[in-house]
């Protein structure tokens, strides 16, 4: 029971520190490694059809980068409308779908794009997922689809509609 209460005030605090928070409705999105002042992210600057971007939400508020968690790295596609599905158009903006950039398997980045089929690939155990179907998986050992964040777009910037649609990263069993 000791340890329970010496651990408890760092759990506390690594809880409430905002760049471990996860992203909330109405965060901007700034790409991962840009430098200098973090510029939001816009739907052009998603190539249509290229590969992935990664990126981390940010309050806009206070301008912190909420990238105290790699369960906050985002990855950013643009898709033609068109060739998603209900749900997956529904959380889109102007074709900008945005996921969990972390495998449901182990828990590794999904940084594989297959330009012909465009889906998304995690290249530790090959887990491939399809972003224009809500990330459902398409072949690997994932248990799960990645967990989507809903987008919008306000004042030319995407924005986060709601937060992740599910547990970001990989629940062990």
């Amino acid at each position: 029971m000791g340890v329970g209460f010496t651990l408890a005030p760092r759990l506390a605090l690594a809880q409430a520190e905002p760049a471990r928070e996860r992203p909330r409705e109405g965060d901007l999105l700034v790409a991962v490694g840009a430098t200098g002042a973090p510029e939001p992210l816009k739907p052009d600057d998603l190539a249509l059809g290229s590969k992935q971007m990664f990126a981390w939400p940010i309050d806009p508020e206070s301008n912190t980068v909420r990238d105290g968690s790699r369960l906050n790295r985002i990855l950013l596609l643009r898709l033609d409308p068109e060739s998603l599905d209900p749900v997956t158009k529904e959380r889109a903006a102007e074709g900008a779908v945005a996921y969990s950039a972390i495998c449901t398997h182990t828990g590794c980045d999904v940084i594989g794009w297959h330009a012909d089929s465009q889906h998304l690939e995690c290249p530790c155990h090959y887990s491939q997922y399809d972003p224009k179907a809500a990330a459902k998986v398409v072949s690997g050992p994932a248990p799960r689809p990645l967990p989507a964040l809903p987008l919008r777009i306000a004042d030319g910037r995407l924005v986060v509609a709601k937060p992740f649609t599910g547990r970001a990263g990989f629940q062990q069993v």
